[in-house]
């Protein structure tokens, strides 16, 4: 019986695991924690650019309400130009300011150009 032990322990004996071989799977799990990791941080859905969205969206919240307000002065004077309500005034004020006239009796400033 110790004979056909003997044997069989021949056929199964096992090879050693190198030091390499025990570094694969770590190393590894390393590389990928790493890689996902630095993306979570810096990609375009990371963190980082998270704080960049959120910066970006505050301008533009801020960029809004001003045309906002803009828009809406525009509308009250085209309001003031309707047919129904025309106020003269308005209509005067407008048409002298397009066609470049003054009264007579009004003091004109003239500011310099600002280039935007």
């Amino acid at each position: 019986m110790y004979c056909v032990e003997r044997a069989l322990s021949m056929w199964t004996r096992q090879k050693k695991r190198t030091y390499r071989s025990r570094l694969v799977l770590p190393v590894l799990t390393v590389a990928c924690l790493s890689y996902f990791g630095f993306h979570a941080l810096h990609g375009s859905y990371g963190i980082y650019s998270a704080e960049q969205l959120n910066t970006q969206k505050i301008d533009l919240t801020t960029e809004l309400n001003l045309l906002t307000t803009k828009r809406e002065a525009l509308e009250r004077q085209v309001a003031m130009l309707e047919d129904d309500k025309v106020e003269r005034d308005m209509l005067e004020e407008q048409a002298r300011r397009m066609l470049n006239y003054s009264k007579a009796s009004e003091i004109t400033v003239i500011a310099p150009f600002a280039a935007n």
